[in-house]
């Protein structure tokens, strides 16, 4: 455990100028820009920002942040993946009238700025648009395949990656509300609506990669990949959420989750992931969203448990070779989810210790910084570093480069503006 150098790219990059010849014994400057593991939070606080205005989208925050510009840069100094909210009851609370626009300059100012960016979710239960209840199944399954070619077409080239259903497991079950999504899976079967979601899905973009998510991380979740895999659903990566709102979960059990879960030979992405920093929910609460106190404060002694957790967790998240990324639910402690303090910044937008033992971590420990070297004879430069995207810049001309773990030999054709040249 606490093992990433599966994670390192030690690689030899041979330069060459633009004819071809070696570019020996040459100054260079080496700086990594982006790592490739999946470092994720939501981008929800954003979307009354840079969307416009609040009508009845899905943001899920009665106010924008405190000063949302800072909260921004806070964002983009840790993060490189961002979930957007799909939930369909706000997305479209009036049939044919979706919130299209505002969540895509969103996602557009995030990708903009090298930030891949996750759609959450194409089918869910919960938070279903009540005008879905007013039609027979057959209508329901139709307005379902209807919305998942909408947003995946949508979308495409900005948003690729989807949580495409969510929560199947207690899908046929739930009891919390009428909603005609549980209606029709009590009719199709699980294995029947993850179907429904990912062909339809993958039919609208085939290059989207699409993940199947749950909390319920039991034995009945890992039977559910089992029947959809065999029955020939093509699933790209497995989801895992994470909620710690009742404490830690320890490293000895985070990674057993990991090692039951790594079994299928697929990606996981650790979907939804929160450490409090204040008092912890009761135990005997099963369902997280019963719990909801008037007063939920962030306190001094919860911000340093907070700090030291979310350090323990990251590295053994990271240090599993099947996960891919890791997704924190919420910078901010502002319009948190049940009101809990799980940000990494305060409400008044100061950063907690969190947020700067997490930045040590993830831009420090685990990063390049830039450095200064030279090419041998043969025009040979040895950059050894977490897997990712780096700069290379000479006197002779300028690219970027994708290292991945355990990369060995590349060349690298140098031209006087920066280019994407050689991927390893």
């Amino acid at each position: 455990m606490f093992d990433v150098t599966h994670r390192i790219a030690d690689s030899r990059i041979r330069l060459v100028d633009r004819d071809g010849r070696p570019l020996a014994d040459a100054d260079v400057t080496v700086e990594q820009t982006r790592h490739a593991f999946g470092f994720g939070n939501i981008g929800f606080d954003f979307i009354d920002w840079l969307g416009g205005p609040l009508g009845s989208g899905p943001s899920g925050s009665e106010t924008a942040p405190p000063d949302v510009d800072t909260l921004a840069e806070d964002w983009l100094g840790l993060f490189n993946t961002m979930t957007l909210p799909f939930y369909w009851r706000g997305f479209e609370p009036e049939r044919g009238r979706p919130d299209t626009e505002r969540l895509r300059r969103t996602a557009e100012w995030f990708a903009e700025r090298g930030v891949t960016v996750k759609g959450h979710p194409l089918v869910w239960h919960t938070l279903a648009p009540e005008w879905l209840l007013e039609l027979d199944d057959t209508e329901v399954e139709a307005a379902i395949r209807e919305r998942i070619r909408r947003e995946v077409t949508d979308f495409a080239g900005v948003v690729d990656l989807w949580d495409a259903i969510n929560e199947v497991v207690i899908l046929p079950v739930f009891t919390a509300e009428d909603n005609a999504v549980t209606r029709l899976a009590q009719r199709r079967g699980r294995v029947g609506m993850v179907r429904l979601a990912f062909e339809e899905a993958r039919a609208a973009n085939p290059n989207a990669r699409l993940v199947l998510n749950d909390f319920d991380l039991s034995a009945d979740y890992e039977r559910l990949i089992d029947e959809c895999l065999a029955a020939g659903i093509l699933i790209d990566a497995i989801g895992l959420q994470t909620h710690m709102h009742q404490g830690y979960r320890g490293e000895e059990q985070v990674w057993g989750i990991l090692e039951r879960f790594a079994r299928f030979g697929l990606p996981l992405q650790l979907t939804e992931t929160t450490l409090l920093s204040g008092d912890l929910m009761p135990s005997h609460i099963v369902d997280l969203n019963d719990y909801r106190p008037e007063s939920w404060p962030s306190t001094p002694e919860g911000e340093a448990r907070q700090a030291d957790e979310i350090v323990r967790h990251y590295r053994t998240v990271v240090s599993h070779p099947a996960v891919e990324s890791l997704t924190y639910w919420g910078i901010t402690d502002h319009g948190a989810w049940l009101g809990a303090p799980s940000g990494l910044v305060r409400r008044d937008g100061t950063r907690k210790p969190a947020y700067d033992a997490l930045h040590a971590l993830v831009r420090s420990e685990w990063w390049h910084p830039e450095t200064r070297t030279a090419t041998d004879a043969d025009g040979v430069v040895v950059v050894r570093g977490f897997a990712g995207r780096y700069l290379i810049e000479t006197p002779a001309g300028s690219a970027e480069v994708e290292l991945e773990a355990g990369a060995g030999a590349v060349t690298v054709r140098l031209d006087a503006v920066p280019a994407a040249l050689g991927k390893l």
